[in-house]
């Protein structure tokens, strides 16, 4: 999974992003490298994966891995190329969601762009060059499908679609937000690249008073009429207060959150808003070889799902051996009295894996 992160100048984006991607770095079971100075990965945090390392005793132990990309240079006028604009928009559509980091805080000190605190401008400074750039790739489809209608008629749903489409986007509206009325137009919108149909999370940077009282602050609130109207998600969280998770190990990370009422850290929460965003979910397998989580789109069958890991696996797939993690666990993390009590399953090729499958595939080329 690959997100992007965006924001106009001192929203906090930066700041975020460095405590997010060093919070990865923290646990040996988490690792983090940098491959470029505004790229970070960072691994899913999975209790189930690490309860099966401690039973296994791995050779290897591979989390599901998310990239994040700090995307920067962003200026008014990006989708006709000013400032880093082009770079801009090409980082954009090589991810999978963008994290939209929008400023829900007050501070004499840092000086806004815009001279003031203003979420529902700020995201539409941004949606807005999304959406220019948008309009000009869907109107050159139209222009082709329109030449293609001539000759033949089966065009004719994707011109009336893209027409509808073009005018919402031209209301200053997301094509994420675009009414679908078929599968048929679901495709053609997913086939034309659009940068403002990607699944989004506004993450709304807090102060840590704020933070403490999160439907006190109104600029939170303007973000989340927003996103109900987007269809995007919404994270509300406090970049200063990550930054200080970031530098602290697991016992003291575990302590300071409780001590905020937390549960988990922004870090956890935002994967966990991306997963249900995208609707991803994970599967595991389990040996004294390796430990590894694989993540895959809800509703995957078990070929599909065993092709993650080696295209021979789906190409000779024959079954697939699948026990719950809860079932596998209440066997006291033993295999052999798991298929004792009958709770490993033989499961076939229209299977639907589920997350937290335990699963062993068997195959034959």
């Amino acid at each position: 999974m690959k997100l992007g992160m965006v924001g106009l100048p001192n929203v906090g984006k930066s700041t975020l992003f460095n405590a997010i991607t060093n919070a990865g770095a923290q646990s040996a079971n988490y690792p983090f490298c940098t491959i470029e100075p505004n790229v970070g990965m960072v691994s899913v945090p999975d209790e189930r994966l690490e309860k099966l390392a401690e039973i296994y005793n791995p050779d290897k132990f591979t989390p599901a891995v998310i990239e994040f990309v700090d995307i920067a240079g962003l200026v008014k006028g990006a989708s006709k190329g000013e400032g880093l604009g082009n770079k801009f928009l090409s980082n954009i559509r090589e991810v999978d969601a963008i994290v939209h980091v929008v400023r829900c805080f007050e501070s004499d000190d840092i000086i806004h762009v815009e001279g003031s605190v203003d979420p529902a401008r700020d995201i539409e400074t941004i949606n807005l060059e999304l959406i220019f750039s948008d309009i000009e790739i869907a109107t050159r489809r139209l222009d082709k499908a329109t030449k293609a209608l001539k000759g033949d008629k089966s065009f004719q749903l994707e011109v009336d679609f893209l027409k509808r489409l073009i005018a919402h986007l031209e209301e200053g509206l997301p094509a994420r937000s675009v009414e679908i009325l078929d599968e048929a137009e679901l495709e053609i919108l997913n086939t034309t690249s659009l940068l403002s149909a990607k699944p989004v999370i506004y993450a709304c940077n807090m102060s840590e008073e704020d933070f403490a009282n999160i439907d006190g602050n109104a600029h939170f609130g303007t973000v989340r009429t927003i996103a109900e109207k987007e269809k995007a998600e919404i994270l509300p969280i406090c970049a200063a207060l990550e930054a200080e998770i970031s530098g602290l190990d697991d016992d003291e990370k575990v302590l300071f959150l409780e001590e905020l009422g937390l549960e988990r850290s922004g870090l956890d929460r935002m994967i966990q808003k991306c997963y249900s965003l995208l609707g991803l979910i994970s599967y595991l397998t389990a040996g004294k070889p390796e430990v590894r989580a694989w993540t895959i789109t809800d509703g995957t069958k078990a070929p599909q799902a065993a092709g993650k890991i080696h295209t021979d696996f789906e190409r000779g797939f024959i079954r697939a051996e699948v026990i719950a993690f809860a079932d596998f666990m209440d066997c006291g993390g033993s295999m052999v009295t798991a298929k004792e009590k009958g709770l490993v399953r033989s499961e076939g090729k229209e299977y639907v894996m589920k997350d937290g499958d335990i699963v062993l595939f068997r195959f034959n080329v």
